[in-house]
C-alpha cells in the first residue's frame, strides 16, 4: 500500500468520523464528540457555525470556573441544548453566560444550571478551546440535504421524517461503501498496480462495532447521580433547599430527552431524597418532570441528596425493559446493544454482500472520484 493510499485512506476515515459524530450527535440529542454553535452568543470565541471538540460531561471531571459546556437549557434559546461558559460555581450549581452577552443567563430567567443538565464540555489548549471553523455550517447544510431527501420517502411510506432521515442516511452510507469498494466497469485508462482485495464482511463489523458503541454511549453517559444541597435549620427560611429540621420539601426533577428515540429512565432516591415516579418514559425531543422529596434531618447542618438515573434507549418492548433493569442495571444495556447490532449487521450484510471485493488501485490522484462517478 503506497503512502498516497494510505494518506487518502486517513481522510476518508476521518471525514467518517465527522461525519458520524455529528449524525449520531443530531439523533442522541446530544454532543457526540463534536459540537457546533448556530448563534452568535459566544464571539468571539466562536463564531456561529463553528465546531468544537465535546467531552462527555461524565468523563470530563470537575466543572470550573472558566469552562466552556453544552447544557440542557429551559429558557435560553426557547429551550434545549445550549453552548456558554461557566462564570460562577456555587454549591454544585452553575452560572453561565455566553461571551458575547452582556447578562448571564440566569439573570435572564434561567434556572442555575446543575450537573445533571450538562451533557458535554469543551475541553482547552492553554486556555483556548480547539475551533473547528464552519463546522456546524457543515452540519446544517448536511442536515437540511438529508430532510429534502427524507421527505418524499417519508411520505411514500408513513414513517416520521426523522425515521425516514436515518433510512436515507444508511443508504448514502451503503452506497458510498459499495462505490469505494466495488470494481469500475469500462477497460482501464492507464497502467494499473496490483489487484487490492476489500473485505466487506471487515466493514460490516466496523459499521455495526462504530453503531454499537454510539448506541452504548447514548445509555450510560447521560446516566448518573444528581445532587440537591440542603441546610437542616432551626426554622424554615426563604430560599431554596433551607428546610426546618426533621421536615421535608419537594423539589422538581427533570427528565429531558433530546434525541429522537424514546427513552426509559429509571429513578432512584438517596437516603434523604425520595422519588415519585421510579419509572419515567420520555418520548422524542420532549421532557418529563416527576417530584423528589427531600427530607432534613434532625441535625442542623448542610446535607447532600442525590437522585440516581438509569437510561435506556426504547427500542424494545418497556416490559421487557423493566424485567431486564430487575436483573441487573447493565443487562438492558447489552440486551439493546444486542438488538440494534444485530438489526444494523444484518442490514449491512445483505446490502453489500460477504467476502473480498477486487478492486484496482490507481497509483494517480483521482480514481476514488472516478469510482463514485460510474457507481453514480
Amino acid at each position: 500500500m503506497s503512502w498516497g493510499h494510505r494518506v487518502r485512506v486517513l481522510c476518508l476515515g476521518l471525514a467518517a468520523l465527522v461525519v458520524a459524530s455529528l449524525f449520531v450527535g443530531q439523533v442522541l440529542g446530544q454532543p457526540v464528540l463534536l459540537g457546533f454553535v448556530e448563534t452568535g452568543s459566544m464571539e468571539p470565541t466562536l463564531q456561529p457555525g463553528d465546531g468544537f471538540i465535546a467531552l462527555p460531561a461524565a468523563v470530563a471531571g470537575p466543572i470550573e470556573e472558566g469552562d466552556v459546556v453544552t447544557f440542557r437549557a429551559t429558557t435560553v434559546g426557547g429551550g434545549g441544548l445550549t453552548t456558554h461558559r461557566v462564570v460562577e460555581t456555587q454549591g454544585g450549581q452553575f452560572t453561565t453566560k455566553g461571551d458575547a452577552n452582556p447578562f448571564t443567563d440566569q439573570a435572564s430567567g434561567e434556572p442555575p444550571v446543575t450537573r445533571a443538565r450538562i451533557v458535554a464540555v469543551a475541553p482547552q489548549v492553554g486556555g483556548s478551546i480547539l475551533v473547528l471553523p464552519e463546522l456546524g455550517t457543515v452540519a446544517v447544510g448536511s442536515q437540511q440535504v438529508l430532510n429534502t431527501a427524507a421527505r418524499p420517502v417519508s411520505q411514500a411510506t408513513g414513517l416520521p421524517v426523522a425515521t425516514a432521515r436515518g433510512f436515507v442516511t444508511v443508504g448514502l452510507t451503503v452506497g458510498l461503501a459499495l462505490a469505494l469498494t466495488s470494481e469500475g466497469t469500462g477497460p482501464p485508462a492507464r497502467d494499473l498496480a496490483r489487484d487490492v482485495g476489500v473485505n466487506r464482511h471487515r466493514i460490516t463489523q466496523v459499521v455495526t462495532a462504530a453503531v454499537v458503541v454510539a448506541v452504548t454511549a447514548a445509555m450510560v453517559l447521560p446516566a448518573g447521580a444528581a445532587a440537591f444541597e440542603i441546610v437542616s435549620a432551626e426554622q424554615d427560611a426563604p430560599g431554596p433547599r433551607v428546610i426546618e429540621q426533621g421536615d421535608s420539601e419537594q423539589a422538581n426533577y427533570t427528565v429531558a430527552n433530546g434525541g429522537v428515540v424514546p427513552v426509559v429512565s429509571y429513578l432512584s432516591g438517596s437516603e434523604r431524597a425520595s422519588v415519585a415516579t421510579e419509572r419515567v418514559v420520555t418520548a422524542a425531543r420532549s421532557q418529563q418532570q416527576t417530584t423528589v422529596t427531600l427530607s432534613a434531618p434532625a441535625e442542623t447542618g448542610l446535607y447532600r441528596a442525590t437522585v440516581s438515573e438509569q437510561r435506556y434507549l426504547a427500542v424494545l418492548p418497556v416490559g421487557v425493559i423493566d424485567r431486564l433493569h430487575v436483573v441487573h442495571p447493565l443487562a438492558p444495556v447489552i440486551a439493546i446493544d444486542l438488538w440494534i447490532g444485530a438489526v444494523v449487521y444484518g442490514l449491512f450484510r445483505v446490502t453489500l454482500g460477504t467476502g473480498r471485493t477486487r478492486r484496482r488501485r490507481a497509483d494517480r490522484p483521482g480514481a476514488v472520484a472516478r469510482r463514485l462517478r460510474r457507481y453514480l
